[in-house]
């Protein structure tokens, strides 16, 4: 293969295993063949244009009309010209498709369906980019500086997927860079002449390696130990820095705290950057279910992570300090003895498809029982996953207060402690002053915080006319809130943004909670929550009750009771105690029933036996074809090391498969093929083949440099006496066992070798080279023939024309 087509295969391979971090983001993922095919397209373009050869402009000028051809006949080939000429109707189509795609990319939330838009932007895009890697690499022999559009290939990946794509897909991009790289060393080193070598890699006495001093592949090498190196590197030092990253609602991967103990702290990212993907998805999937004794279940709503720091830009969680999950929760802050509570137990049983750190949770928990490295954080009494747990299939249960104060306690609440107070009241100086304004005039004639937080609740959610619409959008800053406040549309992000700096702005306590509304109630009695619930509402703090839900949000969740005008204000009872219609434990004791629906086997209510707790929530199976593409992938990996091992093996039984022949012909070929087993056999354990040598002085040079005694260095001259013979005498005496002489050869250098040469004689022969070496001259043949068929035409063309040339008359 020449250096050419090796660098092409190269940037080929190169782009698509870059183009493996896109892969996650869409499902299906088939569009990925779509783009090999035509990226495989543009690069046998390329090789032909190169072949010619043409200008490099021209080269480049083929391949991007060979890249829109594919791609007009691939999506817009009924608007096209003879289904492949894009004219102005494909055009237009291109356009609606990309738009369409990009809205879809805005709409859904990762994994993405695969629309026709979607796909056209990716299949589109890797090509874009293997054809600027393939310019640049084999084109201009350049492959340095095509790393750069294979980073920007991978960094859309890695941003898309919300801050990383994986370690396999950065392990995957990072070689694809690295064969590149190696593919256009070798290139550039063969521009010097063709390194031969007998022993050069022997390195034993006598060799030219011991003669001569450095390898001749010692620059191939050391670039591949390079290479190796800063990927390991580069993989392991992320390992070891302490972080959090991931997504809210999905598909993050973020380290929950800083490692095992009691103590720790915890730094969340702002946890609301998928929350809008979340609303607008299509299908509403589901997330957990759970199964409780509270009577009434629209104020149970699930909460994951209060946000409590806003510094005009977005509104996140504080770096806080974490510590193990105590057996009782401490007892709620700021909640006092005479306030109604009634203590309420929920089972919960979250979707495999659900994977993010944080543990939806009803506020304020007493206790909870769940498995796994979970971290207790006190400020905002939330649970969060250590050392990459997360909620995937969790089941835990959660005993939790059901606070019930009356108006007249809120009304009446007492002075908020100035730490608290100074903390959870502070604003940036950007916020605009049409805020804390808009503020005081919605609040007009209320006499304490808790008229204040009603007039504000009942402002957004009822008089203000505020319109709830998830297409807005969402921005988290001061100036977000401002034009929040003017156009008067946005969804629960906005509201319970708003609520709460505006109530900041005022001097009341205020933070952001962000979970899940409590879900929809199913015919067998369990609560369905899908990823449509997921809400955001803000929390006030009154001294006596604590942190107290508000919902300024129209037509999401419930309105508190304690802030409807018609609220009676009952006397309070003792604290903790259920209600006399509460069960001591949920419900959630097998059915009867005889027939178990999916939702039951999730909860576990069909008996031990019966619980599949790796069921998907939805029912579905995985894709048959992508679960037949991924096994074939799998296969071809695992093959891929084996293809030496497998082509020795196959060379091995047709060499040694008879000792004779019927004629004196096929005798000579049997043992020349035997002799060649041998000397192949030696170059394995690292005895370079000499050509140049008689048969006599090659079994001599074997002998001394594999280190061979008895049996095995008799079997060697034996057979070269065997080749002498055929080689040189007039009628050749047929030789009985050379299939066997040959296998005692291979046992002496296997029990002469250390561990590492058996393994490496096995797994990666040294022999197998000649596979390299026979298509290269396949190669060269073929290009010969083609060249001097091209010449037969061209001058059979000069000829016919000469003939066919009006003479004139004389």
């Amino acid at each position: 293969m020449s250096g050419r087509a090796r660098l092409t295969l190269a940037a080929w391979g190169a782009t698509l295993m870059a183009s493996g971090a896109l892969l996650p983001l869409v499902k299906p993922a088939t569009w990925i063949f779509t783009a090999a095919f035509v990226l495989a397209l543009v690069s046998g373009v390329g090789t032909l244009a190169r072949r010619v050869p043409l200008a490099r402009p021209l080269t480049l000028l083929a391949q991007t009309v060979a890249a829109l051809l594919a791609l007009t006949l691939i999506f817009t080939r009924e608007q096209a010209l003879l289904w492949l000429i894009p004219g102005p109707q494909a055009l237009t189509h291109a356009t609606e498709l990309f738009r369409a795609g990009a809205d879809d990319v805005s709409r859904y939330a990762i994994p993405a369906p695969d629309t026709e838009g979607i796909r056209l932007m990716l299949v589109g895009g890797v090509v874009a980019i293997g054809l600027l890697v393939d310019t640049l690499a084999v084109t201009f022999r350049r492959a340095a500086p095509a790393g750069l559009p294979l980073l920007a290939l991978y960094s859309v990946a890695a941003g898309l997927s919300g801050g990383g794509a994986g370690w396999l897909w950065f392990l995957l991009a990072a070689s694809g860079y690295l064969l590149l790289l190696l593919a256009e060393g070798r290139d550039r080193l063969s521009q010097w002449g063709r390194v031969f070598g007998g022993a050069q890699r022997s390195g034993r006495p006598g060799s030219a390696v011991a003669a001569a001093g450095t390898p001749a592949f010692a620059p191939a090498r050391t670039g591949r130990r390079i290479g190796v190196v800063a990927m390991g590197i580069a993989m392991v030092v992320p390992l070891a820095l302490p972080g959090l990253s991931g997504g809210l609602f999905g598909g993050g991967s973020g380290e929950g705290g800083t490692g095992g103990g009691k103590g720790g702290t915890i730094s969340a990212v702002n946890p609301l950057v998928s929350l809008q993907d979340n609303l607008r998805q299509p299908e509403d999937r589901e997330v957990l279910r759970y199964r409780t004794n509270s009577r009434d279940t629209g104020d149970l709503y699930l909460r994951l992570v209060a946000l409590d720091q806003f510094d005009g830009t977005s509104w996140k969680s504080s770096v806080r300090p974490i510590e193990d999950v105590p057996k009782q929760l401490p007892w709620p802050q700021g909640l006092s003895q005479s306030v109604r509570i009634t203590e309420v137990t929920s089972n919960f049983v979250a979707s495999d498809a659900y994977d993010q750190k944080w543990l939806p949770m009803p506020y304020p928990a007493g206790r909870v029982d769940i498995s796994g490295r979970w971290r207790y954080e006190p400020a905002g009494r939330m649970l969060v996953g250590d050392d990459k747990q997360s909620t995937k299939g969790a089941r835990y249960q959660v005993t939790s207060l059901d606070v019930q104060p009356t108006p007249e306690q809120l009304a009446t609440a007492g002075p908020v402690p100035e730490k608290l107070r100074s903390e959870y009241t502070k604003v940036p100086d950007s916020l605009p002053d049409d805020v804390r304004s808009t503020a005081l005039t919605v609040t007009k004639g209320a006499r304490n915080d808790y008229e204040r937080a009603v007039k504000l609740q009942e402002w957004f959610a009822r008089d203000g006319g505020f319109r709830y619409d998830v297409d807005v959008e969402s921005g988290t800053g001061v100036q977000a809130i401002s034009r929040f406040l003017k156009d008067k549309q946005g969804f629960c992000v906005h509201f319970s943004f708003s609520m709460a700096a505006m109530a900041r702005s005022l001097g009341v306590p205020a933070r952001v909670a962000v979970g899940f509304t409590p879900g929809t109630t199913q015919t067998d009695g369990s609560i369905s929550v899908g990823i449509r619930d997921a809400h955001a509402w803000p929390e006030l703090y009154f001294e006596g009750v604590g942190w107290t839900r508000f919902e300024p949000t129209p037509s999401r969740g419930t309105t508190p009771t304690y802030t409807r005008e018609n609220t009676p204000s009952g006397t309070a009872t003792g604290p903790a105690q259920p209600e006399q219609s509460a069960s001591a434990l949920p419900s959630a004791a097998p059915s009867a029933s005889e027939s178990c629906t999916p939702q039951m086997k999730r909860l576990g209510d069909c008996g031990p036996d019966a619980a599949v707790g790796g069921a998907s929530s939805d029912g579905s199976g995985p894709d048959p074809l992508t679960v037949a593409l991924l096994s074939l992938g799998v296969l071809a990996a695992l093959a891929l090391p084996l293809l030496p091992l497998l082509w020795r093996t196959r060379v091995r039984a047709r060499r040694l498969g008879s000792d004779g022949g019927r004629g004196p012909a096929e005798t000579a070929a049997r043992t020349l093929a035997v002799w060649q087993e041998i000397t192949d056999t030696a170059w394995d354990y690292g005895v370079e083949p000499d050509e140049s040598q008689t048969p006599r002085r090659t079994a001599a040079r074997i002998i001394r440099l594999g280190e061979l005694r008895g049996e095995s260095a008799d079997a060697v001259h034996r057979v070269a006496r065997a080749v002498e013979e055929v080689l040189y005498a007039p009628r050749p005496t047929p030789v009985a066992g050379l299939s066997e002489e040959a296998g005692r050869v291979r046992a002496g250098f296997h029990a002469g070798a250390g561990r590492l040469a058996r393994l490496r004689a096995l797994l990666a022969p040294r022999s197998a080279v000649r596979v390299r070496w026979a298509a290269s001259a396949r190669w060269s043949a073929a290009s010969t023939r083609w060249s001097a068929t091209t010449a037969r035409w061209s001058h059979h063309r000069r000829t016919l024309t000469t003939r066919l040339r009006p003479h004139k008359p004389t």
